[in-house]
């Protein structure tokens, strides 16, 4: 349905309803459509989200948290790490 700007100032409450409902609704700008309503999607809860992965849809062996190795670290662009002290030297206890 198409309303003018008038009639969706004054109108606003009944164009949302329309809206979430499904409805088109198009606000029109003299015989211009300007704006369209559409409702906002309802969001997912954490609990909905998890439950997307469902038991056995994510499979992964042990050696998923195995250390990279060198050639790995460089293919995945982390190649700047392999020289790279663990611990600065500043922090190093004993100084």
């Amino acid at each position: 349905m198409a309303y003018t700007v008038h009639q969706a100032k004054t109108q606003f409450s009944k164009l949302m309803r329309e809206a979430e409902a499904g409805k088109e609704v198009i606000v029109m700008r003299g015989k211009k459509p300007s704006v369209k309503l559409v409702p906002v999607q309802a969001s997912v809860s954490r609990k909905e989200l998890a439950g997307a992965y469902s038991k056995g849809s994510v499979q992964w062996d042990d050696s998923a948290l195995d250390p990279m190795t060198d050639e790995e670290l460089i293919q995945y662009g982390f190649g700047y790490m392999l020289d790279a002290p663990l611990v600065p030297a500043s922090e190093k206890v004993g100084k």
